[in-house]
């Protein structure tokens, strides 16, 4: 059974269901995978902002050395040495920033330095000498070399910072070209993980309703027609796994009930032939035997009185005659003779004649049918005759019997206050059970003052 199991449908769903879990789980790895990478891309941006913003601050910064140095030499008024000095307070602090914040990458922790180097040593070794010189003599630091040489120190300076910001610039565009491509490989990871997720949960959707849903609904349907009584329904065996095991055994439940129904109408049809058998075996041995001797002793004392009038023998050929009536009666009771002698028409037509209330009977067929279904139809009119007498009221009963198709079609009417009710303990139950044995089924229909019509079908060929 485990193997069973592993092999059929639980393995197919196990399978089915880890394919959709790695699916999901694969697809919500890449999401987080990119999500970490645009973190990371947001953190560079950041950064790389925070670089430029500082370079860009050194280099004012060092613009504003250089003009105030210029201002302060051409016009000799302090007041002009205000930005020179506000940049001079201000760039060591800014260096060491750009230095701190450029300290992850080499290269440009180097430049850096080197920026920071340059800015020391254009105010020690140039602009503060500059200065004091403009201080005392104002014409000597007008001099063309001397504003050569400052013009060149603020342009290499210029030229590092302007080293620092591309090479920071550049990272930034590659990072950002990074960043799109982790946001697209996203974007396509989302978007294959969904179209996937959805065919294989449709797929799996129509796989159960194919391989459990229909097969299971089939075999629904299935038991209620066997429980209905059709018991020669089938399940095509065309499952897996679990479902064929279902299915074959439903068919061996259906084969086995089946097989058990025949056996107990068998089992009824013989107990039906063997009462009839010996029915017929009593009335045999009645009118043979005893209804004989009966009638020779009745004929003796006859021949007696004849010769001997005597009171006494009148009595005993009185009571011989009455005993021999009531014997007679008892043997057609039991099985009637004109039944297997003359068949069902006949046997029919004596049974209206002897009906309480008239009787009219219309046999369609002249060829005899089988024994036990010539006594089923001969007991089921004799007990709805009976019935129409006693207990029905009515005034008159209809008998037609016919043969179509195989099968005997008897239906018998009366014109009475109707209401039977064949579960009612009458006569009704033995004569159903009698036709069910023989593979036929009767049917009663009284509505409460429109009669009733019991119309049986027996089948002549089994």
């Amino acid at each position: 059974m485990r193997a069973t199991l592993l092999g059929g449908v639980a393995r197919r769903v196990l399978v089915a269901s880890g394919l959709l879990m790695v699916l999901v789980g694969s697809g919500f790895v890449v999401l987080l995978i990119s999500v970490q990478g645009l973190r990371a891309s947001e953190h560079q941006a950041r950064h790389t902002e925070a670089v430029l913003t500082s370079a860009h601050q050194v280099e004012r910064l060092v613009s504003d050395l250089a003009t105030g140095q210029r201002d302060f030499v051409i016009t000799g008024q302090e007041k002009f040495l205000q930005p020179w000095q506000a940049a001079q307070a201000q760039l060591p602090a800014q260096t060491a920033s750009l230095e701190q914040l450029v300290a992850g990458s080499p290269d440009q922790f180097a430049r850096a330095q080197q920026v920071s180097q340059s800015v020391t040593s254009y105010l020690r070794d140039y602009s503060m000498p500059e200065i004091e010189a403009a201080r005392l003599d104002p014409d000597a630091a007008r001099t063309e070399a001397a504003t050569t040489e400052g013009a060149q120190r603020v342009a290499q300076i210029r030229s590092v910072l302007d080293q620092l910001i591309g090479s920071e610039q550049q990272l930034s565009v590659t990072e950002q070209r990074h960043s799109d491509s982790v946001a697209n490989q996203a974007v396509v990871a989302a978007v294959i993980g969904l179209a996937g997720s959805v065919v294989l949960i449709l797929g799996f959707t129509i796989y159960l309703t194919r391989a459990i849903v229909r097969p299971v609904r089939v075999t629904a349907e299935m038991a209620n027609q066997l429980a209905a009584g059709d018991l020669a329904v089938r399940v095509p065996e065309t499952g897996v796994g679990e479902i064929r095991t279902l299915e074959r055994t439903f068919n061996t439940m259906a084969t086995s009930l089946g097989a058990a129904s025949a056996d107990v109408a068998a089992s009824r049809a013989r107990i039906v032939r063997s009462a009839d058998e010996t029915r017929r075996r009593i009335e045999r041995d009645l009118h043979d035997g005893i209804q004989q001797r009966l009638v020779s002793l009745a004929l003796d004392v006859r021949a007696i009185q004849a010769d001997t009038p005597v009171a006494e023998l009148d009595k005993v050929a009185d009571g011989l005659a009455s005993t021999l009536d009531e014997l007679r009666e008892i043997a057609r009771g039991i099985h009637p003779a004109i039944l297997s002698e003359g068949g069902i028409g006949p046997a029919l037509r004596m049974l209206a004649r002897r009906s309480k209330i008239p009787a009219e009977v219309t046999v369609g067929f002249t060829t005899r049918l089988p024994a036990p279904i010539e006594a089923a139809t001969y007991y089921v009119v004799s007990e709805a005759i009976t019935n129409a007498a006693k207990h029905a009221d009515a005034s008159v009963v209809l008998i037609d019997a016919d043969i179509a198709n195989g099968w005997l079609k008897l239906s018998v009417h009366d014109d009475g206050r109707g209401g039977a009710d064949p579960t009612a303990g009458s006569g009704l139950i033995g004569l159903d059970d009698r036709v069910q044995a023989l593979g036929g089924t009767l049917v009663v229909d009284s509505p409460t003052g429109a009669g009733t019509t019991l119309s049986v079908a027996l089948p002549i060929t089994s």
